[in-house]
């Protein structure tokens, strides 16, 4: 495992990047538990935790904090899972299983925040790999860095997949009391067999929304980012309706649909998984995602219009950002016949 190549920015020269910690700062773990079985972690004790994002990114914002690296979330399409092939790891069950913890990151970015050269710019969380998976609920990062941000009265904003959330949403409250907080949940779809195999390790989607109307029962305004959006498995018109639907219902301000997309590491990974359980779709994904990471425009058009008008539908509008939603329960058919159960 090459520790030093885990710089601040992998996609620069390694020549020139320092590493972000030395081998010898290294200590390797395992944990007998039912939820860790399997898991390797590796703790170190990193040399910078606030992170630029490259120029050349799509991302909307400039600086990131990543307290892990690898994610048990084990979704298969994952983006970074390319970035665990810089330590020499298997970008597929390496990625999943083989964890990097920084577990300095609250100390260290306490006193980063503190420094002269840093001027408050936001912070974006989860962007990478998800702050609140499992690892979280035994290594309690999180509730130090939000502490930190707090008292530098420092934006942030978190994006995850997580329910651990919630146990931290005291001191979210009182960081939006002092600075602008974001928080959106990933909730691509509702299919449970879909969930089961391509997102085996996340909370199910029900699971998540219901931390969506929590946070946003307390106060804390959240979004969903529904991502990603699946072609052939995802998006079929009842699918897209029956996601949005489940969306406004657990109040969230807002629903921003993301197509699929597959890069270098992930897209190995996710046409192997695809092979395994669809492989009668390995063909059109071939057609679809010939010109690279991403689905075509006119694809990812079509699924942008749909999601924004079922959203403008069930009251996800940009003139109400910001405000909890509820919708009322579908009514009864008037005709008799046999119930249909649902989750809503």
């Amino acid at each position: 495992m090459r520790w030093e190549n885990l710089t601040a920015d992998p996609a620069g020269d390694p020549a020139l990047d320092a590493a972000l910690f030395g081998a010898d700062a290294v200590t390797t773990r395992t944990f007998d538990t039912p939820e860790f079985r399997g898991v390797t972690f590796h703790e170190i004790r990193a040399r910078s935790i606030v992170n630029r994002v490259p120029g050349a990114s799509r991302m909307p914002f400039e600086w990131t904090v990543n307290p892990y690296r690898g994610c048990t979330h084990a979704c298969v399409y994952c983006f970074a899972r390319k970035t665990h092939s810089y330590l020499d790891l298997d970008t597929g069950l390496g990625f999943d299983s083989q964890i990097v913890v920084k577990v300095n990151a609250p100390d260290l970015l306490r006193r980063q925040l503190g420094s002269r050269r840093w001027h408050g710019e936001h912070i974006a969380m989860g962007t990478n790999v998800d702050c609140y998976q499992r690892a979280e609920g035994r290594y309690q990062l999180m509730p130090g860095i939000i502490s930190a941000l707090r008292d530098h009265a420092n934006p942030f904003s978190i994006l995850t997949k997580g329910t651990l959330i919630l146990r931290d949403l005291e001191l979210l409250k009182q960081a939006s009391e002092v600075t602008d907080v974001g928080v959106s949940v990933s909730v691509g779809f509702t299919d449970p067999e879909l969930w089961r195999t391509v997102e085996p390790g996340t909370p199910a989607p029900e699971r998540r929304l219901d931390a969506v109307r929590v946070l946003t029962d307390h106060g804390i305004g959240c979004g969903v980012l529904m991502a990603p959006v699946i072609p052939f498995l995802g998006d079929d018109p009842a699918q897209l309706r029956a996601t949005v639907r489940a969306i406004a219902a657990s109040g969230a301000t807002s629903v921003t649909p993301l197509v699929l997309h597959l890069r270098p590491g992930a897209r190995e990974w996710f046409m192997a998984w695809l092979a395994h359980y669809h492989p009668h779709l390995v063909r059109r994904y071939e057609r679809l995602y010939a010109e690279g990471s991403y689905a075509p425009k006119w694809y990812q058009r079509r699924i942008t219009r749909q999601v924004h008008e079922l959203a403008q539908e069930y009251g996800i509008g940009p003139s109400r950002a910001g405000m909890p939603r509820r919708i009322t329960a579908a009514p009864e058919p008037a005709a008799p016949g046999p119930t249909q159960l649902t989750l809503l």
